[in-house]
């Protein structure tokens, strides 16, 4: 059996699993005719913008918490988000009656924003990008004591995730390649884990916006690459460097990674919208554009989408239209129209 100390294992993952088992929703399966008619595979989206807080990462941060001593949650716990993960640690600590302190960026959809002050969490709001709300998290954290909950470079976080893995293959086992969008990582590092355990053949494609594309470069040129800019509506994933964590862990256990760029998140948004009645934001739509995008290449039968989350800001839906209405698939006229 795999140790379950710091490192990231199958064991660890699956330990998690039954710790959230009462506490997190298990995600409907969504299936289309449609959808499978335009890739030619079985598609399998896990919905995991119907999780609680509307996206995956109240997994990782509820297991997070259940880890910690009495004498760390007195203290408290402080983090930076982009969004979902804020709203994850909020409601996880509310749970537990915990304080929360959460730096956000100053572009933070105000839903996202209005949503974690709604779990009781302080909101501060800081920088131009995750990174510059991450640098003064931590500098608050040092005079704080508080307990420092990592968005995606930690190995509790990673595991919360990775349940996701362990629910899909019970849902549908026929699964053979699994979708699922990068940030920071934590959620792919999690899920390939988890899935390679249960299956060690099973194929793990990760997804990145082409304007924040820092882990497809160091995946490429195994280097490590920084970007000092990011440029994308899919803001949950709109991250400048890889995980120290993270990436290791990538590049043992991811056998691909791709990029889409905004026109086809902006379309696969609008495509759920209209065929499904299912509202995803951009990082949530990345492994759906990625699938429509790249499916000549992708050799599945039985291909599972992470539906990472669904808080998207509704005040951006005009400019997610015109984008969507930019992007013209070589294969198929208009998916978007059908």
């Amino acid at each position: 059996m795999d140790s379950l100390g710091d490192r990231l294992t199958g064991e660890k993952v699956y330990q998690a699993w039954k710790k959230l088992k009462p506490i997190v929703h298990q995600t409907p399966l969504l299936t289309s005719h449609t959808t499978d008619e335009l890739v030619g595979k079985h598609v399998y989206c896990k919905m995991e913008n119907q999780q609680k807080t509307g996206a995956f990462k109240f997994r990782g941060a509820s297991y997070k918490l259940m880890q910690m001593t009495d004498e760390e949650l007195e203290n408290g716990v402080i983090t930076a988000s982009a969004g979902n993960h804020a709203q994850g640690v909020a409601h996880a600590a509310s749970k537990l009656g915990v304080k929360a302190t959460i730096f956000m960026s100053e572009g933070t959809p105000l839903a996202k924003v209005n949503a974690t002050r709604n779990y009781g969490a302080d909101v501060i709001l800081t920088g131009e990008s995750f990174q510059e709300a991450y640098q003064a998290s931590l500098e608050h954290q040092l005079k704080t004591g508080a307990t420092y909950i990592h968005p995606f470079d930690d190995h509790d976080i990673m595991a919360g995730q990775g349940t996701i893995a362990m629910e899909l293959l019970r849902q549908e086992d026929r699964i053979d390649t699994i979708l699922v969008p990068i940030g920071g990582g934590g959620l792919i590092s999690g899920i390939a884990v988890a899935a390679k355990h249960i299956n060690r053949n099973i194929k793990i494609i990760g997804v990145q916006a082409e304007g924040a594309a820092a882990i497809y470069d160091s995946y490429r040129t195994k280097q490590v690459k920084k970007w000092t800019q990011v440029d994308t509506i899919a803001e949950g994933i709109a991250v400048k460097e890889p995980g120290k964590h993270t990436l290791p862990i990538i590049r043992e256990y991811v056998d691909d990674i791709v990029t889409v760029t905004d026109e086809q998140i902006a379309a696969a948004i609008i495509y759920m919208l209209e065929r499904n009645k299912t509202l995803m934001e951009g990082a949530g739509a990345a492994a759906l554009a990625a699938l429509f995008a790249h499916h000549h290449q992708l050799r599945s039968r039985h291909c599972g989408v992470i539906v990472s989350g669904g808080n998207l800001d509704i005040g951006n839906m005009q400019r997610i239209q015109e984008l969507s209405e930019k992007y013209k698939p070589k294969k198929v006229k208009s998916y978007v129209a059908l």
